[in-house]
């Protein structure tokens, strides 16, 4: 169905945007993620100018402190490669761009790992799915 159907008004009402559709999916991420005990540190951190990069969610894991930059992606089917092959060479040295401009603002290097959360079906949680290298 392309619309949905606004019980009582009689009117249709538009479908979720592609952001809003985003906006979900990264709200599901930060709450799978802060059920299993890590920290907001920021949300959506882009690096300024065309060409840079964008992280979804800045996380701190208390345990140890280590920085995770996550990346979520979400897809409606298994198609194409699912969530997990929407993430390219590109895109994660996009991701790896943007972590290198926001711990250069820190005065202390502290652990850093990349995890990817995917959202088909289910969450899935993947630690340190690639690295800066």
């Amino acid at each position: 169905m392309a619309y949905l159907q606004n019980k009582g008004a009689g009117r249709a009402t538009a479908p979720p945007t592609t952001k809003q559709r985003g906006d979900a999916a990264e709200d599901a991420a930060l709450r799978h993620l802060m059920a299993a005990g890590l920290d907001l540190v920021a949300r959506n951190y882009r690096t300024p100018g065309r060409g840079g990069g964008e992280i979804d969610l800045i996380m701190r894991d208390p345990a140890d402190q280590t920085l995770v930059f996550v990346e979520v992606r979400r897809r409606a089917s298994g198609s194409h490669g699912g969530a997990g092959g929407s993430i390219t060479g590109l895109k994660q040295h996009r991701i790896v761009f943007a972590a290198r401009h926001y711990i250069a603002g820190l005065r202390v290097l502290p652990p850093c790992r990349f995890d990817v959360v995917l959202i088909e079906d289910r969450i899935e949680w993947i630690r340190g799915a690639f690295d800066a290298g």
